[in-house]
Formats: structure tokens, sequence, C-alpha cells
């Protein structure tokens, strides 16, 4: 597990860090047969770093369904945190079409995990399943707790770099644009600056990608 969390930390992308925390609960959880990450867009799921099938379908019926273990602990960032199925051959109350069609699809047990840090909820869920009934122990659990920890700070802190990566790069793009219009217009900064926002707002395009254009192009007309 400590080696695990030296080695999420060490990822070099947000889906590298993803597909390691997932690759991770196959390999560290007793049971664990697939594992995926789970996003909640309003209704709607997105299934991230899956390891196998079994997990895109799981998340895509649970979409279909409006009901579901996964879609409810990621719709719930206030709620409850985590979640153990033991059997999903026998009838649940609170899942009462998901379970029988998920135990169709062929999974036996599950256990998910909201992802979050002291200082934010990411709005996602680590989802681990097994083919077969009784696989998650109180034991399984805790360590998938361990690993959902571990994976919440790695996966924040990687977010977290990428937006300031990004946020540099727009920076960069946006005053090399400036500078090519000051130059071929003779204009202030603060008036190069102005015609990029009012392009950008008249042609509803963003304006990193209306400086991108001036510099491929050394003009917007």
């Amino acid at each position: 597990m400590a080696s695990m969390a030296r080695d999420l930390l060490a990822q070099e992308s947000v889906n590298a860090t993803l597909a390691r925390i997932t690759a991770s609960a196959t390999e560290l959880i007793d049971g664990c047969d697939a594992a995926g990450i789970l996003v909640l867009h309003d209704t709607k799921v997105e299934t991230l770093a899956p390891t196998d099938r079994l997990v895109t379908d799981s998340d895509l019926l649970q979409q279909q369904l409006g009901e579901g273990p996964c879609f409810d602990i990621a719709r719930r960032a206030r709620g409850e945190r985590i979640f153990r199925i033991a059997d999903l051959t026998g009838e649940h109350q609170r899942w009462p079409v998901f379970a029988p069609q998920a135990h169709a699809l062929g999974v036996g047990s599950m256990m998910g995990f909201l992802l979050f840090t002291d200082d934010e909820e990411l709005g996602v869920a680590l989802n681990l399943f097994s083919r077969e009934p009784g696989a998650f122990t109180e034991a399984g659990e805790t360590a998938g707790w361990m690993l959902a920890s571990h994976a919440a700070v790695a996966f924040s802190s990687a977010r977290a770099h990428a937006q300031m990566e990004h946020a540099v790069a727009t920076r960069h793009v946006i005053g090399e644009a400036m500078g090519i219009l000051m130059g071929s217009r003779h204009l202030t900064e603060d008036e190069a600056f102005d015609v990029l926002r009012r392009y950008s707002q008249e042609s509803n395009v963003k304006l990193r990608e209306v400086a991108r254009l001036v510099c491929e192009q050394g003009s917007l007309y």
C-alpha cells in the first residue's frame, strides 16, 4: 500500500493516475475482479479507467435505471461515502431493479468509495466489482478505504497540476497573440487584449482559441 501511494503521486497525468488507482484496486483488494471510477454529470455517468467491460456495463445500467450504489454515492457527496453489497444474488429493497440486472451482467458483489480530501469533494467514486457473491469482507472494505484515501490525495494533486499547466499554457498563448496584434496594428497591451476579448465574446469562442488562431494565422481576419 505504501509503495502504491508513492507510485500514484509519481504518475505524469490525471489519466495515468486514475489508471493506476483502478489497477491497484485489483492488485491489492481480495476478491476485486474489476474496478473503475465513476463521475456523475447530472443524470449521466462517465466511467474512467475501467479495468474490465463489466465496470462500464454496470455504470451504464445505473444510468439507464436512475438507481444503483455507484450512482447514489457519486450523487450524494454530503451523505454516505462507502457502500458494500455482499451479495447481489438476493433481493435488495434499496436497489430492487438494479440488483437482479447487475447480477445478470455477472456482478456478484460490489464496494464503492467516494473520493474526497479535507479541502474538497472530488465528485468521483472508486467502485470495485467481484463476480463472486460474498467476495468483499470488512477487511477488504478497510483496505479499499485506505486505497481510496491515498487515491483522493493523488487525484487531487494530479488534477491541480493539470489545471496549473493549462493555465500557464493559456497565459502564454494569449500573451503571444497580444504581441502579434500589438506589432501588426500598433496597439497598446490593453488594446490588444480588448481586441481578443471582444472577438471571443462576439464569436462565442473561448479566449484561448481566439489567441491560438492569431498565433497560427497572424491575424483575426
